[in-house]
């Protein structure tokens, strides 16, 4: 062998801490390594919540993280998506009782553009045109982000947000609309 290539392979890689986003408390999430900081750029990280804050009874939701930048020896991370587990929405599903969900796409007041998969489980069947309504009402509830509603259409058993995904950030949101043609113009 060379000796180049010998001292390619013996090089050692630096290892960077991976730390949450600040509205996390700059949790430490794990180690990644590599030869250059440039390298652990767009690197992800999945964990769950109950790993963060210490508590298993909030295992049931996993979250993703997304490297942005990178110091001396730390990689911080921006949120990406969360998600409740297979499992955790199995265990929710009974006989008798219906599922409803929906998939919608809001933007924020910071101009962030999330995909949101409410999800709510009654606690008997219901009919189409009831799950119809309970969809109606939770796109609203998400779109609005109102406070609790006191009006229910069908009695419901419990009501999550399945998933939630990040799909463009406020520089993205901003081109995108730059570009748009009005077509009353």
């Amino acid at each position: 062998m060379s000796e180049r290539s010998v001292s390619k392979q013996t090089q050692e890689k630096r290892w960077y801490t991976v730390m949450a986003p600040e509205i996390f408390d700059r949790a430490e999430l794990g180690e990644t390594p590599a030869d250059e900081p440039e390298q652990v750029y767009d690197r992800t990280i999945e964990t769950t919540l109950g790993d963060l804050r210490d508590d298993p009874s909030e295992n049931n939701t996993k979250l993703t993280f997304q490297v942005t930048d990178v110091g001396s020896d730390a990689a911080y991370t921006e949120f990406v998506q969360h998600e409740l587990t297979r499992d955790y929405l199995r265990s929710l599903t009974r006989r008798g009782t219906s599922k409803v969900d929906a998939f919608l796409t809001v933007l924020t007041t910071d101009d962030y553009r999330l995909e949101v998969q409410p999800v709510a489980y009654t606690t008997k069947n219901a009919d189409r045109s009831q799950e119809r309504a309970v969809r109606e009402t939770m796109v609203e509830l998400v779109e609005e982000a109102a406070a609790e509603r006191t009006l229910t259409i069908y009695p419901l058993r419990r009501v999550e947000v399945q998933k939630t995904r990040l799909s463009a950030r406020p520089e993205e949101v901003a081109a995108q609309e730059e570009a748009a043609v009005d077509v009353e113009e």
